[in-house]
């Protein structure tokens, strides 16, 4: 039985940025337009009218300030409201698969490693931009890796999922390192027309490499222990998929985008994460006194702040549970990934961390590491 470490990690961060005040100007001229074409219907009570929204209600609601996209003219475009993408042909490379190779050659750039020492490649990640042929066998092609690659896609903890994955196959000694590699183009899914919803998401790409911890000599973090857990159900949901032109009635249905009831999240996702985490910690003989870093999917301020509190018996400061939310928004499985890539290098040798993503399934993964 062979041990895994995390050698190296990278982030592609898209060149446009949204603020909250920019994404604010363009809901509410879309809400006014949407009203004023839609009066005689609110009037007589068919439809509600579309409520304004603010940047003290989406910071309150969320701590999220800005987001990156790969488009920014059609979110901002209150006729449109969701990226304008070019069309790209099947000989060009896909967008996930263009941002997941930026990511990837930053973490094998900080590791030291060519497309000659990776042995794998896993794509995970919550939207795919097709079902096949695999994003993951794209990037392996562009990296010009050897061996193999899929796809996988456990929502926002798919990150921790795939890390798992392939830790178990260095475990077995079926593969010597792996590229795990999270793109996300979250902004193409998210209704940016529902006040309750529009500012939750931004893209990004995450890249992370895992390598037998055999002979190791450049900084690194070996991966104690791995733990995963689902439970089913609806409360974040999307409806699309290949059968969408098979549905009655399918064009703008709300059901296609991102779908989640808040308050029934909040509820249940909080005890099941709180509780997954001080039991792999427990079971492993992780203190809360040893943990000197918490690296939290980054879905909602006031989530991680309880958790955090939960998991440390008391309130984190920014060093112990870094977020990167005021400045990426949720980028599903991605966002965890982004505050230990961003918040990990000052942990001295012998340091103990712990990354957990969690979310729609309802899933949760977490990681025990420590620097080595």
């Amino acid at each position: 039985m062979y041990s895994a470490a995390i050698t190296g990690t990278g982030v592609f961060t898209p060149e446009h940025v949204i603020t909250n005040d920019e994404l604010v100007a363009a809901f509410n001229a879309h809400a006014d337009l949407f009203n004023a074409q839609n009066a005689d219907a609110i009037a007589a009570g068919t439809i509600d009218a579309k409520p304004q929204s603010s940047s003290d209600f989406i910071l309150a609601a969320s701590g999220i300030e800005r987001r990156y996209v790969l488009d920014k003219s059609g979110v901002l475009d209150p006729t449109r409201m969701y990226p304008s993408l070019p069309a790209r042909g099947d000989d060009e490379p896909s967008f996930m698969a263009e941002m997941a190779v930026d990511a990837a050659l930053q973490a094998m750039t900080q590791a030291g490693r060519s497309s000659a020492d990776i042995d794998a490649v896993i794509c995970a990640a919550s939207n795919h931009e097709r079902a096949y042929p695999a994003i993951a066998v794209e990037i392996q092609n562009l990296l010009d890796i050897n061996g193999f690659a899929f796809d996988m896609n456990v929502a926002c903890s798919s990150a921790t999922f795939g890390i798992q994955t392939a830790t178990d196959m260095i475990k077995s000694g079926s593969i010597t390192s792996a590229l795990v590699v999270c793109p996300e183009i979250c902004s193409a899914h998210l209704e940016w027309r529902d006040r309750d919803c529009h500012f939750i998401f931004g893209d990004v790409a995450t890249a992370v490499l895992i390598e037998r911890d055999e002979g190791l000599t450049g900084p690194h973090f070996k991966i104690k222990s791995t733990r995963l857990a689902t439970q089913f159900s609806n409360n974040i949901r999307n409806n699309n998929g290949y059968l969408r032109r098979t549905k009655d009635q399918m064009e703008d249905r709300r059901d296609m985008q991102f779908m989640q009831n808040g308050r029934k999240v909040f509820k249940e996702v909080l005890p099941l994460v709180s509780k997954h985490i001080a039991a792999h910690m427990g079971d492993e003989g992780v203190h809360s006194d040893d943990l000197k870093r918490l690296w939290l999917h980054q879905a909602n301020k006031t989530m991680n702040d309880y958790i955090g509190k939960k998991v440390l018996g008391h309130e984190p400061d920014a060093g112990e549970q870094p977020n990167i939310l005021q400045d990426y928004a949720n980028t599903s499985s991605a966002g965890s990934i982004i505050a230990f890539s961003k918040y990990s290098d000052d942990l001295n040798p012998g340091d103990v961390g712990l990354i957990c993503s969690f979310g729609a399934g309802y899933s949760v993964g977490s990681v025990i590491l420590e620097r080595a």
